[in-house]
């Protein structure tokens, strides 16, 4: 599967789990939601406290297992290089995040005021491989 079909059902399909590495060499599993900014980057919002947070400043290598809301049928996944945006720099990347999985929110300022309470920080995935290229 070549980076293109990747993002286009990136476009669709929001559910994903991700993987990072832990300090101890295995793999930290975490259900995100997942969008595609404008330039084709795959971003989650988390917070700065989460494992994968710290596990992405310490090594920037991410996987993303991509499904359909059904959860059985169609799902790719998706590799590449993440890279932290702290606030207040994430902070319209956030509402953009927001709008491109749902839509319109009632009160942006709430909204905004929620994402410093929580610190929330924007992954950025710079996608470098995406598959499966066969199945089973």
């Amino acid at each position: 599967m070549d980076l293109d079909q990747a993002r286009e059902f990136l476009r669709q399909h929001h559910r994903a789990v991700m993987a990072t590495r832990h300090p101890s060499g295995g793999l930290q599993l975490s259900p995100v939601v997942v969008a595609l900014d404008g330039v084709g980057r795959a971003v989650v919002s988390t917070r700065e406290t989460a494992r994968k947070t710290r596990n992405l400043d310490r090594d920037p290598w991410v996987s993303l297992c991509v499904m359909t809301d059904r959860f059985f049928g169609d799902w790719i996944q998706v590799d590449g290089q993440a890279d932290i945006v702290h606030l207040p720099d994430a902070l319209e990347p956030l509402v953009d995040y927001y709008r491109t999985v749902s839509g319109e929110h009632p009160d942006w300022d709430d909204y905004r005021a929620a994402m410093r309470r929580e610190r929330r920080v924007l992954l950025r995935i710079t996608l470098t491989r995406a598959g499966p290229d066969t199945h089973g």
